[in-house]
Protein backbone atom coordinates (compact mmCIF):
# COMPACT_ATOMS: atom_id res chain seq x y z
CA UNK A 1 0.00 0.00 0.00
CA UNK A 2 1.16 3.53 -0.79
CA UNK A 3 2.59 5.16 2.34
CA UNK A 4 1.77 8.69 3.45
CA UNK A 5 4.81 8.81 5.74
CA UNK A 6 6.72 12.08 5.35
CA UNK A 7 4.38 13.34 2.62
CA UNK A 8 3.61 17.07 2.83
CA UNK A 9 -0.13 17.79 3.02
CA UNK A 10 -1.99 21.11 3.07
CA UNK A 11 -5.58 21.02 4.35
CA UNK A 12 -7.60 24.23 4.01
CA UNK A 13 -10.39 24.73 6.51
CA UNK A 14 -8.48 22.31 8.69
CA UNK A 15 -9.56 23.46 12.15
CA UNK A 16 -13.09 21.99 12.12
CA UNK A 17 -15.25 19.18 10.83
CA UNK A 18 -14.09 17.10 7.88
CA UNK A 19 -10.96 19.23 7.45
CA UNK A 20 -9.83 18.59 11.01
CA UNK A 21 -10.67 14.88 10.77
CA UNK A 22 -8.73 14.63 7.50
CA UNK A 23 -5.73 16.41 9.01
CA UNK A 24 -5.82 14.03 11.98
CA UNK A 25 -5.95 10.97 9.70
CA UNK A 26 -3.03 12.25 7.62
CA UNK A 27 -0.99 12.95 10.77
CA UNK A 28 -1.76 9.47 12.11
CA UNK A 29 -0.36 7.98 8.91
CA UNK A 30 2.90 9.91 9.17
CA UNK A 31 2.31 12.87 6.86
CA UNK A 32 3.58 16.36 7.68
CA UNK A 33 0.32 18.31 7.87
CA UNK A 34 -0.31 22.02 7.42
CA UNK A 35 -3.78 23.22 8.35
CA UNK A 36 -5.13 26.70 7.72
CA UNK A 37 -8.13 28.66 8.92
CA UNK A 38 -9.08 32.28 9.52
CA UNK A 39 -9.37 32.28 13.33
CA UNK A 40 -5.87 32.15 14.80
CA UNK A 41 -6.62 30.86 18.31
CA UNK A 42 -9.10 28.25 17.08
CA UNK A 43 -6.59 27.13 14.44
CA UNK A 44 -3.71 26.81 16.88
CA UNK A 45 -5.89 24.98 19.41
CA UNK A 46 -6.87 22.52 16.66
CA UNK A 47 -3.23 21.97 15.62
CA UNK A 48 -2.23 21.39 19.25
CA UNK A 49 -5.12 18.98 19.79
CA UNK A 50 -4.32 16.96 16.65
CA UNK A 51 -0.67 16.73 17.72
CA UNK A 52 -1.67 15.52 21.20
CA UNK A 53 -4.01 12.92 19.69
CA UNK A 54 -1.59 11.62 17.05
CA UNK A 55 1.94 12.74 18.04
CA UNK A 56 2.22 13.61 14.36
CA UNK A 57 3.63 16.63 12.59
CA UNK A 58 0.96 19.35 12.45
CA UNK A 59 1.47 23.05 11.78
CA UNK A 60 -1.21 25.74 11.80
CA UNK A 61 -0.84 28.70 9.42
CA UNK A 62 -3.47 31.42 9.60
CA UNK A 63 -4.90 32.16 6.17
CA UNK A 64 -8.12 33.35 4.59
CA UNK A 65 -8.29 31.42 1.32
CA UNK A 66 -10.54 34.05 -0.25
CA UNK A 67 -7.43 36.24 -0.23
CA UNK A 68 -4.98 35.74 -3.11
CA UNK A 69 -2.13 37.00 -0.92
CA UNK A 70 -3.00 34.62 1.91
CA UNK A 71 -3.08 31.64 -0.47
CA UNK A 72 0.35 32.58 -1.80
CA UNK A 73 1.73 33.04 1.72
CA UNK A 74 0.32 29.69 2.86
CA UNK A 75 1.99 27.86 -0.02
CA UNK A 76 5.26 29.81 0.28
CA UNK A 77 5.54 29.10 4.03
CA UNK A 78 4.88 25.42 3.39
CA UNK A 79 7.61 25.28 0.74
CA UNK A 80 10.04 27.22 2.94
CA UNK A 81 9.44 24.84 5.84
CA UNK A 82 9.27 21.49 4.02
CA UNK A 83 10.70 22.12 0.55
CA UNK A 84 7.75 20.67 -1.36
CA UNK A 85 4.09 19.71 -1.19
CA UNK A 86 2.60 16.33 -2.09
CA UNK A 87 -1.08 16.63 -1.13
CA UNK A 88 -3.59 19.47 -1.27
CA UNK A 89 -7.05 19.10 0.26
CA UNK A 90 -9.30 22.03 -0.71
CA UNK A 91 -11.82 21.75 2.09
CA UNK A 92 -12.61 25.34 3.11
CA UNK A 93 -16.25 26.21 2.55
CA UNK A 94 -19.65 27.00 3.98
CA UNK A 95 -23.23 26.14 3.10
CA UNK A 96 -25.23 29.14 1.98
CA UNK A 97 -28.58 27.83 0.71
CA UNK A 98 -31.31 30.17 -0.45
CA UNK A 99 -33.65 30.78 -3.34
CA UNK A 100 -32.51 33.09 -6.12
CA UNK A 101 -34.89 35.87 -5.05
CA UNK A 102 -33.27 35.98 -1.60
CA UNK A 103 -29.68 36.38 -2.80
CA UNK A 104 -27.84 39.56 -3.68
CA UNK A 105 -24.74 39.88 -5.85
CA UNK A 106 -22.37 40.10 -2.89
CA UNK A 107 -23.54 36.75 -1.57
CA UNK A 108 -22.92 35.19 -4.98
CA UNK A 109 -19.45 36.75 -5.19
CA UNK A 110 -18.54 35.66 -1.63
CA UNK A 111 -19.63 32.08 -2.21
CA UNK A 112 -17.74 31.76 -5.48
CA UNK A 113 -14.61 33.31 -3.92
CA UNK A 114 -14.66 30.80 -1.07
CA UNK A 115 -15.61 27.62 -2.92
CA UNK A 116 -14.26 28.16 -6.42
CA UNK A 117 -11.58 30.84 -6.57
CA UNK A 118 -9.89 29.65 -3.38
CA UNK A 119 -9.49 26.18 -4.90
CA UNK A 120 -8.32 27.70 -8.19
CA UNK A 121 -5.62 29.74 -6.43
CA UNK A 122 -4.44 26.88 -4.22
CA UNK A 123 -4.26 24.46 -7.15
CA UNK A 124 -2.46 27.00 -9.31
CA UNK A 125 0.03 27.58 -6.50
CA UNK A 126 0.94 23.96 -5.74
CA UNK A 127 0.84 22.43 -9.23
CA UNK A 128 4.25 23.83 -10.34
CA UNK A 129 5.93 22.11 -7.37
CA UNK A 130 4.07 18.87 -8.02
CA UNK A 131 5.08 18.98 -11.69
CA UNK A 132 8.73 19.48 -10.74
CA UNK A 133 8.76 16.47 -8.40
CA UNK A 134 6.75 14.34 -10.84
CA UNK A 135 3.79 13.53 -8.61
CA UNK A 136 1.01 15.03 -6.52
CA UNK A 137 -2.49 14.54 -5.22
CA UNK A 138 -5.26 17.15 -5.09
CA UNK A 139 -8.61 16.45 -3.44
CA UNK A 140 -11.42 18.98 -3.78
CA UNK A 141 -14.23 18.71 -1.22
CA UNK A 142 -17.54 19.48 -2.91
CA UNK A 143 -21.09 18.28 -2.22
CA UNK A 144 -23.74 16.13 -3.80
CA UNK A 145 -25.63 19.34 -4.60
CA UNK A 146 -23.05 19.99 -7.29
CA UNK A 147 -24.35 16.91 -9.10
CA UNK A 148 -28.03 16.90 -8.13
CA UNK A 149 -29.14 20.36 -6.96
CA UNK A 150 -32.17 20.64 -4.72
CA UNK A 151 -34.67 23.47 -4.57
CA UNK A 152 -33.40 26.69 -2.97
CA UNK A 153 -29.81 25.45 -2.70
CA UNK A 154 -28.23 28.52 -4.28
CA UNK A 155 -25.51 29.60 -4.61
CA UNK A 156 -23.84 26.51 -3.15
CA UNK A 157 -25.14 24.09 -5.80
CA UNK A 158 -23.69 26.31 -8.55
CA UNK A 159 -20.29 26.80 -6.90
CA UNK A 160 -20.03 23.10 -6.03
CA UNK A 161 -20.79 22.13 -9.64
CA UNK A 162 -17.99 24.48 -10.66
CA UNK A 163 -15.69 22.69 -8.20
CA UNK A 164 -16.49 19.33 -9.77
CA UNK A 165 -15.77 20.63 -13.26
CA UNK A 166 -12.57 22.31 -12.07
CA UNK A 167 -11.53 18.90 -10.80
CA UNK A 168 -12.25 17.24 -14.14
CA UNK A 169 -10.40 19.91 -16.10
CA UNK A 170 -7.29 19.75 -13.91
CA UNK A 171 -7.33 15.95 -13.91
CA UNK A 172 -7.30 15.89 -17.69
CA UNK A 173 -4.64 18.58 -17.96
CA UNK A 174 -2.15 17.21 -15.45
CA UNK A 175 -2.53 13.43 -15.68
CA UNK A 176 0.56 13.44 -17.89
CA UNK A 177 2.48 14.97 -14.96
CA UNK A 178 1.29 12.20 -12.59
CA UNK A 179 -0.80 14.66 -10.61
CA UNK A 180 -4.04 13.00 -9.52
CA UNK A 181 -7.04 15.29 -9.05
CA UNK A 182 -10.25 13.99 -7.49
CA UNK A 183 -13.35 15.35 -5.80
CA UNK A 184 -15.30 14.15 -2.78
CA UNK A 185 -19.03 14.94 -3.05
CA UNK A 186 -20.01 15.23 0.59
CA UNK A 187 -23.48 14.53 1.94
CA UNK A 188 -24.69 15.44 5.42
CA UNK A 189 -21.90 14.89 7.94
CA UNK A 190 -21.93 15.40 11.68
CA UNK A 191 -19.93 18.61 12.10
CA UNK A 192 -19.64 21.91 13.94
CA UNK A 193 -21.52 23.59 11.07
CA UNK A 194 -24.67 21.60 11.83
CA UNK A 195 -24.19 22.09 15.56
CA UNK A 196 -24.22 25.85 15.03
CA UNK A 197 -27.39 25.56 12.98
CA UNK A 198 -29.12 23.56 15.71
CA UNK A 199 -29.29 26.76 17.81
CA UNK A 200 -29.27 25.02 21.16
CA UNK A 201 -31.50 22.08 20.25
CA UNK A 202 -30.53 18.62 21.48
CA UNK A 203 -27.92 17.79 18.88
CA UNK A 204 -28.77 14.09 18.53
CA UNK A 205 -32.45 14.89 18.01
CA UNK A 206 -31.43 17.52 15.47
CA UNK A 207 -29.33 14.97 13.56
CA UNK A 208 -32.22 12.49 13.71
CA UNK A 209 -34.53 15.08 12.14
CA UNK A 210 -31.96 15.76 9.42
CA UNK A 211 -31.73 12.06 8.74
CA UNK A 212 -35.45 11.86 7.98
CA UNK A 213 -34.90 13.77 4.74
CA UNK A 214 -32.24 11.35 3.50
CA UNK A 215 -33.06 8.14 1.60
CA UNK A 216 -32.65 5.08 3.86
CA UNK A 217 -32.29 7.48 6.78
CA UNK A 218 -28.51 7.54 6.45
CA UNK A 219 -26.55 10.35 8.09
CA UNK A 220 -22.90 10.10 7.07
CA UNK A 221 -20.22 10.47 9.69
CA UNK A 222 -16.78 11.93 9.16
CA UNK A 223 -15.12 8.53 9.37
CA UNK A 224 -17.09 7.28 6.36
CA UNK A 225 -15.94 10.21 4.24
CA UNK A 226 -12.38 9.68 5.46
CA UNK A 227 -12.41 6.24 3.82
CA UNK A 228 -13.05 7.97 0.48
CA UNK A 229 -10.55 10.71 1.20
CA UNK A 230 -7.86 8.24 2.14
CA UNK A 231 -8.46 6.16 -0.97
CA UNK A 232 -7.96 9.24 -3.12
CA UNK A 233 -4.44 9.64 -1.69
CA UNK A 234 -3.50 6.16 -2.82
CA UNK A 235 -1.59 5.65 -6.05
CA UNK A 236 -4.04 2.98 -7.15
CA UNK A 237 -6.98 5.36 -7.52
CA UNK A 238 -7.14 6.90 -10.99
CA UNK A 239 -7.50 10.61 -11.48
CA UNK A 240 -10.77 12.23 -12.56
CA UNK A 241 -13.12 10.76 -9.94
CA UNK A 242 -16.03 12.50 -8.23
CA UNK A 243 -16.61 10.19 -5.27
CA UNK A 244 -19.95 10.36 -3.50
Amino acid sequence: MFSLKDKIAIVTGGSDGLGRATAKKLAQEGANVIICARRVKHLMDAAKSIFEETFGSVIGIQADVTSKDDCSRLINETIQHFGSTDILVNNAGSSLSKGIEDLDDEQWYSDIELKVMAAVRMCKGVIPYMKTQGSGCIVNATTGAGKVPESSRLPTSVSRAAGINLTKSLANEFAKDKIRVNAICIGKIKSAQWERRSKGQDIENYYADLGKSIPQVVLEKQKNMLILLHSSFQQGLPTLQALQ
